[in-house]
């Protein structure tokens, strides 16, 4: 009887803490800030559809930033002719590829 008084104590802990990280309300800031970028789901992967606005800009580290967070990235680089890179995939990796004078004319994961 006992386990069975154990698993609805943790059933009632686990429901009052569910209701505690519920984010009602709010003070409607958070509504302007999501609506200037994209939603992009917080998995650590690399989402590039998200950082396509960085082709045609000088690729800068300020916008290798802005275009890694963008994107979900946990790395990201920049990539100019005759650079040596690796060549794996990584799931996780934002690539600005730019050209000779150093404008952004490719975003893409890997």
């Amino acid at each position: 009887m006992s386990c069975m008084r154990a698993s609805w104590v943790t059933l009632l802990a686990a429901l009052t803490l569910a209701g505690c990280a519920s984010n009602g309300g709010g003070s409607g800031n958070t509504e302007s800030a999501a609506a200037s970028a994209p939603a992009v789901a917080s998995d650590g992967r690399c989402h590039a559809e998200a950082a396509q606005f960085a082709v045609g800009k000088p690729a800068t580290p300020q916008l290798l930033e802005q275009a890694r967070t963008r994107s979900g990235s946990q790395v990201a680089r920049i990539l100019k002719p005759n650079d040596v890179m690796t060549l794996e995939y990584r799931s996780d990796r934002l690539n600005l590829n730019a050209d000779g004078t150093g404008n952004v004319t490719r975003v893409n994961c890997g």
